[in-house]
């Protein structure tokens, strides 16, 4: 991987919840419920939603380019071996889904893979992010693995801060 990018890790094992309950508390306090898409139903409007959103959030990567075709979506997320919908948080504003954080299961290799964390931006810098991560970390429990990786491109500055701020450190891997 070239040094566009950063690479970033967590030991579940580590992870002090409690620090970041008040981010899970301001998102109940303000009506929003976080669920994963096994709790919501994995269906067909449920995975089309879950793509409207990841297409919505991931404009703002950097380096990002084109999105995929719902179709191209379908294959390289939903349909790939390493998909758990119990893996994919989802932040629900009343029928609104303002936000979700996917991790897809490579206990194989020893870890989860955090694939992507997005907000609506009239949802931004409210703590959501934190928030789903912070939910989200049981998954690695569910799979039985410590380590939770991501990559993120080195301008997408406020998506390593966040990771850092959570406990990721600096890490390599092939």
């Amino acid at each position: 991987m070239s040094d566009r990018w950063v690479k970033l890790e967590l030991d579940a094992s580590t992870f002090q919840a409690a620090r970041f309950e008040t981010y899970l508390e301001r998102c109940r306090s303000a009506g929003i419920r976080l669920t994963t898409l096994a709790d919501l139903g994995d269906t067909p409007p449920h995975r089309r939603a879950l793509y409207e959103l990841n297409k919505e959030c991931s404009a703002d990567i950097p380096g990002r380019g084109e999105f995929y075709t719902f179709d191209e979506y379908l294959k390289r997320r939903i349909e790939a071996p390493s998909y758990d919908p119990r893996g994919v948080v989802v932040a629900l504003d009343g029928d609104t889904w303002c936000g979700l954080a996917a991790t897809s299961d490579w206990r194989t290799a020893g870890f989860v893979f955090n694939e992507m964390t997005g907000v609506r931006r009239p949802y931004r810098s409210q703590g959501l992010a934190v928030a789903m991560k912070t939910y989200g970390i049981k998954f690695a429990r569910l799979c039985g693995v410590d380590k939770i990786r991501t990559v993120h491109h080195r301008d997408n500055t406020t998506a390593i801060e966040m990771n850092r701020r959570l406990g990721y450190v600096d890490a390599e891997w092939d």
